[in-house]
């Protein structure tokens, strides 16, 4: 556990260049996010093993540092504090030279669900002859900056810029979450009843008026006026829509939600920007707004409104529908694939459906199953420090991930040992699937598990857990879990490493790295 997050921010601060190459900072629920006038002023490695640090991510314009939950923000007011003082500090604030200290590390997700991939903070090497934790950890940078580059498509782009639209409101999304299974549960037990209705205020109130947030965001993300976007997509969510008719039918307030206010906030950005390109600077801070305002507004109100709830309606039906219909399979293939597709990107499409269901529904029934995927990869993880016991290296950079892992945070774990091996990545989503089948299969028989808010995974999403009682709901997503990790671990053990992994890496004789325990191919037998 990081328990200085001063010295942290002022050894991260020189690492990436100084105060006059950060031109912006903030943070989501995992990660430190850094605007860089130069890249090439950061010192990739010294990051990397900067004690806390669980691993880096370039995505686009931002440059982040993986830090984990509760961590992350008060490093983050940590090194704001230095910049506004000119990067001042003390020696002493400073890391170690060989980025270890006796803090530990500490870390858990989101992603959430949701994010790019993330090059893992490796630990130092105890025996240099076979380090085969560096090892893996350049080949998963590799793979990582292969992959970044497979990414640089417009859609991705466009998903990436979506999920930096939402990924902000997690905090809101968590907290308002806990809040309103603690006033279910207290509404369940009878207790406090004069509380329970200040509670249910308290956390339905965010998510009445989240369209408002979400066009703020957006018209941010696109480059238009904030507050212009929070202004239109007010409207999606404003009570008098009620006496507004499109196609023949009454609005409701709150149709579209989400989908609604975020195509409504698109609209108004384009509609701003081309107000500002031809009016001249006298009536442009006057008609700018109100054009933005009119045009987007009716549009949202005659067209946009009424598709989007349309749309809205139609992945409640169809996540409903998946899950008590075909829930075992579903959640086998949704659980198997979901590693890949954090790998390639595409999860964050899963953002605005997860941010629809929990706004029609309370809750999302998607999250629980796709979480399974961070269960089987913690089996396998734990499979290949039981299989490689001779691999020092490897198992520190093992034990140092897998808390993280189990609290849902599985980039470190899957570019610092699964993916560069291979075979442990595939057997891994094999435990996922198995996690997932498990989830849809009670899913099926009436029990349903979903989560009222996005980001938390593994054991941190219990707190977040609804659907039917939460101690049923709790056991079930717990059996998924603990599916998960012993399908990952026993397909890893058995079926996810070559022939002769686990042997002593260096020979006892010849005290010499034997190849055939290095990853990569190994080399042929002579006949």
């Amino acid at each position: 556990m990081i328990k200085d997050p001063h010295a942290t921010a002022a050894a991260l601060l020189p690492l990436v260049g100084g105060p006059a190459n950060v031109t912006s900072v903030a943070h989501c629920m995992t990660r430190l996010r850094l605007g860089l006038a130069d890249r090439s002023r950061v010192d990739d490695e010294a990051l990397r093993a900067v004690p806390g640090v669980l691993g880096v991510v370039e995505d686009g314009a931002s440059y982040q540092v993986v830090l984990g939950p509760g961590v992350v923000g008060r490093v983050t007011a940590a090194f704001e504090a230095l910049l506004a003082a000119g990067g001042t500090g003390t020696a002493d604030d400073r890391a170690d030279g060989d980025g270890r200290n006796g803090d530990g590390e500490d870390g858990g997700k989101t992603a959430g669900a949701d994010d790019a991939p993330v090059t893992p903070a490796v630990a130092p090497a105890v025996a240099p002859a076979a380090d085969t934790a560096d090892v893996l950890a350049r080949r998963g940078a590799e793979l990582k900056a292969r992959q970044k580059a497979r990414n640089a498509t417009p859609l991705k782009t466009a998903l990436r810029r979506v999920a930096d639209i939402f990924v902000p409101l997690i905090p809101a999304l968590i907290g308002c979450g806990i809040v309103a299974g603690i006033a279910g549960l207290l509404t369940n037990l009878r207790w406090l009843p004069g509380l329970t209705p200040a509670l249910t205020a308290l956390s339905s109130a965010f998510m009445a008026l989240i369209a408002v947030f979400v066009g703020h965001n957006t018209a941010k993300e696109f480059g238009g006026t904030p507050v212009l976007g929070g202004a239109v997509a007010a409207v999606v969510v404003y009570p008098g829509v009620a006496k507004v008719t499109a196609f023949g039918t009454a609005l409701a307030p709150g149709q579209g939600g989400v989908l609604g206010a975020l195509a409504a906030a698109v609209l108004g950005t384009y509609v701003e920007k081309w107000c500002r390109a031809r009016l001249p600077g006298t009536l442009d801070v006057l008609l700018t707004p109100t054009l933005t305002v009119l045009v987007s507004g009716l549009l949202t109100l005659y067209v946009l409104m009424y598709a989007a709830g349309e749309v809205a309606t139609a992945i409640g039906t169809a996540a409903d529908w998946l899950l008590t219909t075909t829930g075992a399979l579903a959640g086998l293939i949704l659980g198997g694939l979901f590693l890949p597709l954090v790998m390639l990107g595409l999860h964050q499409a899963l953002i605005p459906i997860h941010t629809t269901l929990i706004e029609q529904q309370g809750h999302t029934v998607l999250l629980p199953v796709l979480a399974m995927a961070g269960a089987g990869q913690v089996g396998a993880a734990a499979a290949v420090y039981v299989r490689l016991r001779h691999d020092t290296s490897l198992r520190t950079t093992i034990r140092s991930a897998l808390p993280a892992g189990l609290l849902g945070v599985g980039e470190p774990l899957i570019y610092g040992v699964s993916l560069p091996l291979g075979r442990p990545f595939l057997t891994a989503c094999v435990g996922g699937a198995a996690g997932g089948a498990f989830v849809g299969l009670f899913a099926m028989l009436g029990t349903e598990v979903g989560a009222t808010a996005i980001g938390p995974s593994g054991w941190a999403l219990f707190p977040l857990l609804a659907g039917g009682g939460w101690a049923v709901t709790a056991g079930v997503y717990g059996g998924g879990l603990l599916t998960g990790y012993a399908v990952g671990f026993l397909a890893t053990y058995y079926f996810g490493l070559p022939d002769g992994a686990g042997r002593p890496v260096c020979d006892p004789e010849k005290h010499e790295p034997r190849p055939a325990d290095r990853p990569g191919p190994r080399p042929a037998s002579p006949r």
